[in-house]
């Protein structure tokens, strides 16, 4: 294997008879977190990103022209579940960067606890992401915010958390599960009904319907005026 880096900071591919596997480079050397491929080079390696596991994944394996996450950087993931995406964005952020990683569920953040004993660059955080003033003492301003979480709300939960914890010109990763919010309307509807109420308060700099990976998601790369 011979990886090649792509467009986005920290984030490599090759091509498999003719389409293109991901890979990140493990900055935690001997930590595989969810049975991902492993791939030595030298003193180097190279943890395979699989789409099928990662909506992010899926998004960069569809094309979409930027992630807005680079080395260094910090990151509030909100809806972080067990920490297959988290983790791969704690090698693209680096040592100098760093995930909060926050979910609702106990045991979600007990599986985040024990990638955090391995990975220093992330926090496992149990919180409420619909009520952001409660996780203040937690978490800084971000340059980031990541959100996947499947609720009739989420637009507002990830409008909220934006206002209050994304850095003026920072980015918003927001990937919307049409049947949370409304299981009676035609997903493009729904994500036409968010785009909306997004370009209200935010700018959209790209957009990704996410199938045939993930049925019924889209992703809004979002950047705060």
């Amino acid at each position: 294997m011979q990886p090649y880096n792509y467009k986005f900071p920290n984030i490599y591919f090759e091509d498999r008879k003719g389409k293109k596997t991901f890979f990140t480079k493990n900055l935690y050397k001997g930590n595989v977190v969810y049975d991902e491929e492993i791939v030595k080079i030298g003193n180097d390696e190279y943890r395979e990103w699989n789409h099928k596991r990662s909506k992010l994944a899926a998004a960069i394996q569809k094309g979409v022209s930027q992630i807005g996450i680079r080395e260094g950087e910090i990151v509030l993931y909100l809806g972080a579940s067990s920490g297959t995406t988290p983790s791969h964005i704690s090698d693209i952020v680096g040592e100098k960067g760093f995930v909060f990683a926050l979910d609702f569920a106990p045991r979600m953040v007990k599986d985040l606890v024990f990638l955090a004993e391995k990975r220093k660059n992330i926090a496992p955080i149990l919180a409420n992401a619909n009520k952001p003033l409660t996780y203040t003492h937690l978490v800084t301003q971000a340059d980031v915010i990541y959100m996947d979480i499947a609720q009739k709300n989420q637009t507002e939960i990830f409008l909220k958390n934006v206002d209050m914890y994304l850095k003026s010109g920072g980015f918003g990763l927001y990937f919307v599960k049409s049947r949370s919010i409304d299981v009676t309307k035609k997903p493009k509807d729904v994500f036409r009904k968010v785009r909306e109420e997004l370009e209200k308060v935010i700018t959209i700099v790209d957009y990704k319907e996410l199938d045939p990976y993930e049925k019924d998601h889209c992703l809004f790369i979002c950047k705060k005026r």
